[in-house]
């Protein structure tokens, strides 16, 4: 059970991390534009707390994680039925025939790749939950992204950071924190 919970928190936090990816891409991206002005403003957000307070988010996830545990159980179900096979294999191989004894372990290959496949289907690189993260995330992840940009453009910042995922700041005066800001502009007022 462990192992499941461990699949998916590795799968969450991949997803997770590839959105930070992109939000410190765009911090670098506001460097760079910002070195040759004069005064430069700076402000932190905290993505993971952006987040935790946009209850379409929490929702998503729970849909993610759902249908996760749904495609897990069928690719584990697959590979029971290989073991089974396997088992069976085992038990019956000094009364199998030659060609018996090849059917068999084609039987078995065949359905460990079906195993093998099913995963690479569900929850490869380009896999159905990738896909369906990116049309229940994406959305959200656009419109932070849009809120932060209006938020920088009006106040005039010329970087901002997620502090969730910038490991080298040590400290931030909270007067520079502009999370609060974002959900109130995003309607989520705290």
């Amino acid at each position: 059970m462990t192992d499941k919970c461990n699949k998916q928190q590795n799968i969450n936090y991949f997803y997770e991390k590839e959105f930070m990816k992109k939000m410190m891409v765009l911090a670098f991206l506001l460097t760079l534009g910002a070195i040759g002005a004069q005064a430069q403003k700076y402000a932190l957000i905290d993505m993971e707390y952006i987040l935790k307070n946009i209850p379409a988010y929490e929702m998503a996830n729970e849909q993610l994680n759902s249908i996760s545990k749904k495609w897990q159980a069928e690719v584990e179900s697959v590979q029971q039925e290989a073991q089974n096979l396997y088992k069976t294999y085992q038990a019956d191989l000094v009364f199998l025939s030659a060609e018996m004894k090849t059917k068999k372990e084609a039987q078995i290959v065949a359905k460990e790749q079906e195993a093998q496949d099913l995963k690479r289907k569900y929850f490869g690189t380009d896999g159905e939950l990738y896909k369906k993260r990116e049309s229940l995330v994406r959305p959200i992840q656009d419109e932070i992204y849009n809120a932060i940009k209006e938020i920088s453009e009006k106040q005039g910042y010329a970087l901002v950071i997620d502090r969730a995922s910038a490991m080298s700041i040590i400290y931030a005066t909270p007067k520079i924190d502009i999370s609060s800001d974002v959900l109130t502009k995003l309607g989520y007022s705290k």
